[in-house]
């Protein structure tokens, strides 16, 4: 079963699930349609990135995340429990390689009893919650179901359609809180203290100012208060029309605040590919724009010289010899060095089996090659920000060809 959201909505495609009992994987991938300037040309399918698995057994839900390749969303949950530290200390679980590495870490957890049965139930249910609630939100993708033996071991299931019900109804309310407050990933801060701690208890006050820090997302107050994004956005959402606090997309320092120093640390990018026209090019771009980016020509290399540079993001080509992508990042996710560090796949290849793949091997985000400047920028922006503007390469880069043109002419 596959095809577009455009011919059938994420509500039907779970409710045929349900209805025939299925059990298999539900893979989601959202893209944005971009029409041309002049509206003469169709509108072109662009690829934003963002993908979902939901692994159903019988007709219910037993697991579903946004990303396979990441252990963000887990260690915000374990903040309940103040296990979020057991991460880094527990051996990289036997299943974390067949499976979605978050599970696979969930269950360790559990083994080790670190975490409870109860407390392990309570975490899958809100992470199924709080994916359905990306999903039932979503308008524009494409989708797979892949009939196949079920996600193993099971802690509990869901069943769909009371789901279903509970999480349109938040859905549809959340839609009162635009345009002041449009998705659960943007991070509010205060922007007026005093203001706001007149008019609020001072426990409630306390609160707010612990999370609201610019840095934190509504989605993650959520996950470290144990409530869902519907109850934290109507809590700030008054407060959010007064003007007293204001919500960003992306890490921001508060009005009046200082920026960040200039001796703040550049992102580093590590590039793994044999290709040395893709290597080049990739460094730089990035280089170019204030990264360190480093290019790694041999796989059989990549691994120690990634452990010396320490990259904050990997560029990793599939195809390669003597280690393909997908060993190397596999191998990398074993390591806790680089269990969250996002490593995203660039190939040549775009299906939908080479995508499941690399999400299973842990990779954070697939890539298809060819790509433009802007493409690559875009990408790299999301996970570790802009390039820092004390690095002069571009300015220099700039200056120098403005000279060179006046010495020309």
């Amino acid at each position: 079963m596959q095809g577009n959201l455009s011919e059938i909505d994420i509500r039907s495609i779970l409710q045929l699930i349900e209805l025939g009992q299925r059990t298999g994987e539900l893979f989601v991938e959202a893209y944005s349609s971009i029409g041309s300037s002049t509206g003469t040309q169709p509108t072109q399918r662009s690829e934003t990135g963002q993908s979902w698995f939901v692994f159903c057994c019988n007709g219910q839900i037993i697991y579903a995340t946004q990303s396979a390749g990441s252990l963000f969303r887990l260690r915000d949950y374990l903040r309940r429990y103040k296990a979020d530290t057991a991460l880094d200390k527990i051996q990289v679980p036997y299943m974390a390689s067949t499976n979605a590495p978050e599970y696979g870490y969930l269950w360790a957890l559990l083994e080790n009893h670190i975490l409870t049965p109860a407390q392990g139930r309570n975490i899958i249910q809100s992470m199924i919650q709080e994916t359905l609630f990306d999903l039932l939100s979503l308008h524009q993708g494409s989708f797979t179901f892949e009939m196949g033996s079920a996600l193993a071991p099971q802690l509990t299931s869901l069943e769909i359609s009371s789901l279903l019900a509970k999480i349109v109804k938040q859905v549809q309310h959340w839609k009162q809180f635009h345009p002041y407050i449009q998705s659960p990933n943007q991070c509010p801060v205060i922007s007026d203290p005093e203001e706001l701690q007149a008019a609020l208890p001072i426990n409630t006050f306390n609160t707010l100012s612990r999370w609201a820090d610019g840095k934190t997302s509504i989605r993650q107050m959520a996950r470290y208060l144990n409530r869902d994004v519907l109850t934290v956005a109507k809590a700030i959402y008054p407060f959010v029309q007064q003007g007293l606090v204001q919500v960003f997309y992306q890490p921001s320092v508060a009005p009046g605040g200082s920026k960040e120093s200039p001796e703040a640390k550049v992102p580093r990018i590590a590039c793994i590919d044999d290709d040395n026209t893709i290597r080049k090019t990739v460094e730089s771009i990035l280089n170019l724009h204030g990264y360190e980016a480093t290019g790694i020509s041999s796989p059989l290399k990549a691994l120690s010289l990634v452990f010396q540079l320490k990259p904050d993001l990997i560029l990793c080509d599939i195809a390669m010899p003597e280690l393909d992508g997908y060993e190397i990042c596999a191998m990398l996710r074993s390591s806790s060095a680089f269990r969250q560090t996002p490593i995203v796949m660039l190939t040549g290849i775009d299906g939908f089996i080479d995508r499941v793949q690399a999400r299973m091997a842990g990779a954070t985000e697939y890539f298809t090659k060819p790509f433009g400047e802007s493409e690559l920028l875009t990408l790299v922006e999301r996970y570790v920000g802009p390039g820092r503007p004390e690095r002069p390469q571009a300015e220099n880069y700039l200056a120098s060809e403005f000279e060179r043109e006046l010495e020309e002419n």
